[in-house]
């Protein structure tokens, strides 16, 4: 359904790491807004909903709501730094478009 990165995996585990609080995962969202329509929405999570899918690789949960699933299958996420910054990037088989900062996309 969706793929880390290992550089995403890594990413995830160093914030969940110095968070301090208890975490057991990712949770990734897709809302409504941002420039093209849709965007995604992303925050470690304790546990999962009752209406969520897990997916889980090297120990790493990432919880996905049902209404995101959709939108959401097929998806590789990573972690890049470049010159203007570090982020997540979404590569979105279901995205027929996306705005400049990849993140969002009808």
């Amino acid at each position: 359904m969706i793929n880390l990165t290992e550089n995403a995996l890594n990413a995830v585990k160093s914030a969940i790491t110095s968070k301090g609080a208890p975490s057991r995962g990712l949770r990734i969202m897709v809302e409504a807004g941002g420039c093209s329509g849709f965007k995604y929405t992303m925050g470690l999570a304790e546990a999962a909903e009752p209406d969520d899918s897990i997916v889980e690789r090297d120990g790493i949960k990432v919880f996905v709501d049902n209404a995101s699933r959709e939108h959401l299958a097929g998806t590789t996420i990573d972690f890049a730094v470049t010159i203007e910054g570090s982020g997540f990037m979404f590569d979105n088989p279901n995205a027929s478009s996306r705005c400049s900062c990849g993140k969002s996309f009808s």
